[in-house]
């Protein structure tokens, strides 16, 4: 446990529009872990990219410090000016050992999250790791860790009333939505087609929002998604030449810049006066300030929903009290699953040797005199012997984790 390290931008002590800075798009990941991996000793890693967190998790010797968290952050070249990299390094929390460990499950159980209760953030965090253990970013020290992040949070989710009647960003931002009676053939023009717009795309179907065009980089996400709204999809890049008018549009995307430019909002309005609606859940905003600044819109964004979040923490402190009592419980017991595995990883060697022996046993000590056995009392021999093998095998390694867990 003591090499378990935590970077993490929250929006407890950043604005969700810097916090944007810091994400990275999945195109550049791979190359900057594996950069971060190549100059500096850290073995294992994921990164955690959410609408109010911007975290990396990983295993080093390391004490981490603001010179390590500077190194951490030149090698992973984020392109911060000078005045940005400074506001980051004074307002990081840098988690370590234990304490890294109870905050990658308070955050799991939504604990940290900017609306508790929200189940999206185990999905996030799940798929964060899932990605970086598939690119070979991680190993079996970190999948034992998730392993029990993913128990916990299951627990907590089922055993608390904190995910009752859940108010994510999602619904937050449907709720508002909902607020403003839109038809049910409104025009909605839905902006990036990942899990975020996926799931507020299944708020409007289930209400019965039939007109849909849906526009993302990667045109199947778009079919997708349109298949199951009934919609139109199209390639992100034909957005600017879209003529058909719009009354709301759904953004979130991955991108590091503004996707709807002032000149693009012109273009997709057409001559219309009218006043549109925006949602935008993406962090950084997709949706250029002067757009908002300069046209007659309801603009419904991350950071609006915030004080609703707030209001919400209050309402579940019980809630919490018990989830923390779930969590601690859980860190508790990963101490001996983690000694138990120390002792499996220690006597992995133990099976190989035991099988050289019994072959040793076979095939040379006792080989002239196995040979002037009937076939009947060879077969009784090999499976004795494959029975010994087992039993030598496990009854070791039971015996040892016995003993580990009374001394615990």
């Amino acid at each position: 446990m003591e090499y378990l390290k935590v970077i993490a931008f929250t929006h407890h002590h950043i604005d969700l529009k810097s916090l944007g800075k810091l994400v990275i798009c999945d195109q550049s990941l791979d190359s900057r872990l594996k950069n971060l991996q190549a100059k500096l000793p850290v073995s294992e890693i994921f990164y955690i990219g959410t609408c109010n967190r911007v975290e990396f998790v990983f295993l080093t010797k390391e004490k981490t410090d603001k010179e390590f968290v500077t190194k951490f952050l030149t090698v992973l070249d984020m392109g911060l000016p000078p005045e940005f990299m400074e506001r980051f390094l004074d307002n990081v929390t840098v988690f370590e050992n234990e304490e890294a460990f109870n905050h990658l499950l308070r955050t799991s159980c939504s604990l940290e999250s900017l609306v508790v209760g929200e189940k999206e953030i185990l999905a996030q965090i799940r798929k964060a790791y899932e990605n970086c253990r598939d690119a070979g970013f991680t190993g079996d020290y970190l999948r034992m860790i998730m392993d029990r992040v993913v128990k916990t949070a299951k627990e907590v989710y089922t055993h608390t009333n904190i995910a009752k009647n859940p108010v994510s960003v999602v619904s937050l931002a449907y709720r508002k939505l909902k607020e403003l009676n839109m038809c049910g053939n409104s025009r909605i023009l839905i902006i990036g087609a990942g899990e975020t717009n996926q799931n507020i795309a299944k708020y409007l179907n289930k209400h019965k929002y039939s007109n849909f065009s849906i526009f993302n980089r990667t045109l199947s996400k778009a079919e997708t998604l349109a298949e199951e709204l009934n919609g139109k999809a199209y390639d992100l890049e034909v957005l600017e030449n879209f003529t058909e008018g719009f009354d709301v549009i759904i953004t979130c995307t991955g991108s590091t810049e503004p996707v709807i430019t002032e000149e693009l909002y012109a273009k997709l309005l057409n001559g219309d006066t009218g006043k549109k609606v925006i949602v935008d859940l993406a962090i950084p905003n997709d949706v250029a300030a002067a757009v908002i600044h300069n046209n007659p819109i309801h603009y419904i964004e991350v950071e609006s929903l915030k004080e609703v979040a707030r209001k919400n923490i209050q309402e579940r402190y019980n809630e919490l009290v018990h989830a923390e009592e779930i969590i601690s419980n859980n860190i508790t017991e990963f101490f001996t699953v983690l000694k138990q595995r120390r002792i499996e990883l220690a006597m992995q060697e133990v099976p190989r040797k035991i099988k050289e022996i019994k072959n040793t046993a076979m095939n040379g000590v006792f080989a002239d005199e196995i040979s002037q056995m009937d076939e009947v009392s060879r077969e009784v021999l090999e499976r004795v012997m494959n029975y010994m093998e087992k039993k030598c095998i496990s009854v070791p390694m039971i015996m040892a984790k016995e003993i580990l867990v009374n001394q615990s």
